[in-house]
């Protein structure tokens, strides 16, 4: 791997751990469902065409993203197959899903109104709020469910809901998940009584797949799993499923400095040395992804394998670390984010509850300015 393609601070990708959870996901599925992957927000924080281009080699023919943007980014990058837009779509740019063979879902009835009076023909999923309360038509609503199959500029290639506690199994959860799955399927029921063909249909996440992988379904939409992680560490390592992360972190040391005792280091004297110490200065910071608040010592990275403790105030594009008791380091030295270092490992589920939210969020915040490098055993 060429120094050139990692630079300051770089994500590493292990394409061979991506199929891996895939082929793992897929084999908990019913026959003939198929894996939807989620690769919305570039696909939390991967690389989306990276991803996308490895799962079209897995002759995966199906994705969702949040955003028409999203969508184009993947055309224009020869992503083939169906590419769902699971969000909102202005109508001034509705030409523009034509433009890119782009599937939009229906947020609402009034949303299928605006879709089929821009006049042209544009392929739809509907979505069926269950009690997510979120978007979707209200599934009481049939009447304005039926009414979207007959527009006749839109073309209904897909139905589907979102199970909003599925990740958890206990009993209310669960009573409340299978509140849903009744109410969607009696939607799709009221369809079929009406003569119209049933689209393919599609309900469950990660969670869902997880705890209700028996549902029967033509797609899956499957997100945080599929790189080889659930949202929170307990759950990650209760899951029935040996997933492999994905994505490591990586930055260079870009100096290394003594510090006597009494001195200070970084912004608003938040850190004075308590003896003499070393500290090694890393390429990366909070604009590339690192919550600011793993500063002051709440957080650490790996350094030859070791744990090296963050001192002072994470930096926009820096932030440094005690490295006394580490041996021999310099600069262009590589520093673990996330990720494995010898024995040692810190994983996003442990940064996540050092600040108090899930996975999804701290890899979907990793930032444009990190360098992408795909990784295979064979390589």
């Amino acid at each position: 791997m060429s120094e050139a393609k990692t630079g300051r601070a770089w994500i590493e990708l292990n394409m061979d751990n991506l199929r891996h959870n895939y082929e793992g996901l897929c084999g908990l599925l019913p026959d003939n469902c198929r894996l939807m992957p989620a690769i919305k927000a570039n696909a939390y924080g991967h690389g989306a065409v990276a991803v996308a281009r490895e799962l079209n080699a897995m002759d995966v023919k199906a994705f969702c993203v949040a955003t028409l943007h999203e969508g184009m980014e993947l055309r224009k990058n020869g992503i083939k197959g169906e590419i769902l837009i699971l969000g909102y779509t202005h109508p001034n740019e509705f030409y523009l899903l034509r433009k890119h063979r782009l599937t939009q879902t229906v947020l609402d009835n009034d949303y299928a109104k605006a879709l089929n009076g821009y006049g042209h023909r544009i392929h739809v999923h509907i979505g069926i709020d269950t009690g997510m309360h979120r978007l979707g038509e209200r599934c009481e609503n049939i009447d304005n469910i039926i009414m979207m199959f007959k527009y006749k500029n839109l073309v209904v290639d897909g139905m589907f809901t979102h199970l909003c506690a599925s990740d958890s199994m206990e009993k209310p959860f669960a009573e409340y998940t299978n509140a849903q799955i009744l109410l969607f399927y009696g939607v799709v029921n009221a369809i079929k009584a009406q003569g119209i063909k049933c689209p393919k249909l599609h309900i469950q996440s990660s969670y869902g797949v997880m705890n209700y992988p028996e549902l029967k379904c033509d797609y899956a939409r499957v997100g945080i799993a599929l790189y080889g992680l659930m949202s929170t560490q307990e759950d990650t390592e209760k899951c029935n499923l040996a997933l492999r992360p994905v994505l490591s972190v990586k930055a260079r040391v870009s100096a290394v400095k003594n510090l006597t005792a009494g001195e200070f280091a970084g912004y608003g004297m938040e850190f004075e040395a308590p003896c003499d110490m070393k500290i090694a200065v890393l390429s990366i910071g909070y604009a590339d992804g690192i919550p600011r608040s793993l500063s002051c010592g709440r957080g650490s990275v790996l350094v030859a394998g070791k744990k090296a403790p963050i001192i002072g105030r994470i930096c926009m594009d820096q932030m440094s670390v005690d490295v006394t008791d580490i041996q021999n380091i310099k600069q262009n030295d590589i520093a673990v984010i996330i990720g494995k270092s010898g024995n040692a490992e810190i994983s996003v589920g442990d940064i996540a509850n050092k600040v108090g939210t899930i996975s999804n969020e701290i890899l979907s915040r990793l930032g444009g300015r990190l360098n992408l490098v795909c990784k295979n055993k064979k390589n």
